[in-house]
């Protein structure tokens, strides 16, 4: 009988000894841990590429919509004085926000496409209605006020967003608003028009409709502002400075409504020139697109390393428990497989629902894998079993998905549950001896 060569007793070794097992599989892990890295960024990428498509959208229907208003602007002349003797005449401008302020609002969602991509843009029908109690010019030192120039302005972000002409009706009395507003400033985008008797009570109403995306906000300008909003969207976000004071959100969409006083925000009822603090004091809501895929994706994707550990342990557990032997190529075959899995997730998930596209690639990466399994060990028990581990490490990282909150506490019991399983399997085994002798 030939006695083994030394090259013969390595290779043996290599193959049969538990702890070169182990550090192989540990480099071979570390190793797929390389395309793991590289299908996170195809999914930034494929992320990235959707907010373009939707910023082109967005560029050409209207960007998300902020409204301030409406405000009374009072233009004064102030004579600026050195002693008793008058040196220059300054024109000043003095703000003065309603009393009260009710926004009525419907918001319709409509869903666009650009290429594969879905982006999400509104129509929105808003109502004004609301009363200003009259000007007080006693803060300032008032040389002449300038009534003919009384306007009431509206800011408006995205003037492209306008739909149909705006009409004032001012003590009822209609009044068209123009474009522009002067002085640029407080407001710099918005409509305005000139208003007869500003130093009187009025009570004002108009109506407008608007295009936009993503989010629709308001200031509260009134003394007391009242915001109610409807619409058929069923995933909203609300944010801003102020949350609703009553919302109900369902399937067929939501409804929500804001009271915000004067005392909760940082700038006065009235002012001279210039005020700070008005865009602070935004609020509204945010139209939630569905397509959060991306994100959801990129989270599976961080599981990567953890599902081929597992899976290898697994298949570790497997060549130690019933002496097979599968080759440091397998594994990277099967390795493989499993960053597949991602890419299948991150490329159905754009043409079906996110749940429906983790099934399919779930489902065909396990027959995949069970196949494999079963031609390499020629066991339909072993396939069975690697079929069941894949299954279950897919249906916990599914679950650790949906669970946001609880995310953390679900993954650390889940993993210590495996670290005991695996701690139980083992306590028997004899890592010093070699593989088949098992």
């Amino acid at each position: 009988m030939d006695t083994p060569s030394s090259f013969d007793r390595v290779n043996r070794w290599i193959r049969d000894s538990v702890t070169v097992k182990m550090v192989v599989m540990g480099i071979l892990t570390l190793l797929l841990f390389i395309p793991s890295l590289f299908i996170r960024e195809l999914i930034r990428e494929r992320g990235e590429t959707q907010e373009l498509a939707a910023q082109e959208v967005q560029q050409s229907w209207g960007n998300a919509q902020q409204i301030t208003g409406p405000i009374l602007i009072v233009p004064f002349r102030e004579i600026l004085r050195s002693g008793d003797e008058p040196v220059s005449i300054l024109t000043r401008h003095a703000y003065f926000l309603p009393d009260s302020l009710d926004v009525e609002g419907t918001v319709i969602p409509e869903i666009r496409y650009r290429g594969i991509y879905e982006v999400v843009v509104y129509r929105t029908e808003l109502s004004y209605s609301g009363h200003f109690a009259g000007v007080d010019f006693s803060d300032w030192d008032v040389d002449s006020i300038l009534w003919d120039e009384a306007s009431v302005a509206v800011g408006i972000t995205d003037m492209r967003g306008i739909e149909d002409g705006v009409t004032l009706h001012w003590n009822e009395t209609p009044f068209a608003f123009d474009a522009g507003v002067e002085p640029q400033g407080v407001i710099e985008s918005g409509i305005g028009t000139r208003v007869p008797d500003a130093d009187k009570p009025h009570s004002f109403r108009f109506d407008v409709s608007l295009r936009g995306s993503h989010s629709l906000d308001f200031i509260p300008v009134g003394r007391e502002t009242t915001v109610s909003l409807t619409s058929d969207w069923s995933s909203p976000s609300f944010d801003g400075a102020f949350l609703p004071d009553q919302r109900t959100v369902t399937d067929d969409g939501f409804t929500a409504e804001w009271q915000v006083l004067h005392l909760n925000r940082p700038y006065p009822q009235q002012w001279a020139d210039s005020t700070t603090g008005i865009e602070d004091s935004a609020f509204g809501v945010t139209l939630l697109v569905g397509v959060d895929h991306y994100q959801k994706s990129m989270r599976a994707a961080k599981y990567a390393l953890l599902v081929i550990v597992l899976t290898f342990l697994a298949f570790f557990l497997v060549e130690v428990r019933y002496g097979k032997r599968a080759h440091p190529f397998q594994y990277i075959l099967i390795g493989m497989a499993l960053c597949l899995f991602y890419t299948l997730l991150l490329s159905l998930s754009e043409l079906m629902a996110f749940n429906a596209a983790y099934a399919v690639g779930g489902a065909v990466t396990t027959l995949t894998v069970v196949a494999y399994v079963k031609s390499v060990f020629s066991s339909q028990h072993l396939s069975t079993i690697a079929g069941g581990v894949l299954v279950i490490l897919y249906a916990f990282v599914f679950l650790v998905l949906q669970l946001e909150d609880y995310a953390l506490l679900v993954g650390s019991v889940g993993l210590f549950v495996v670290l005991a399983l695996t701690m139980y399997l083992t306590r028997n085994v004899d890592w010093f001896s070699s593989v088949s002798e098992k």
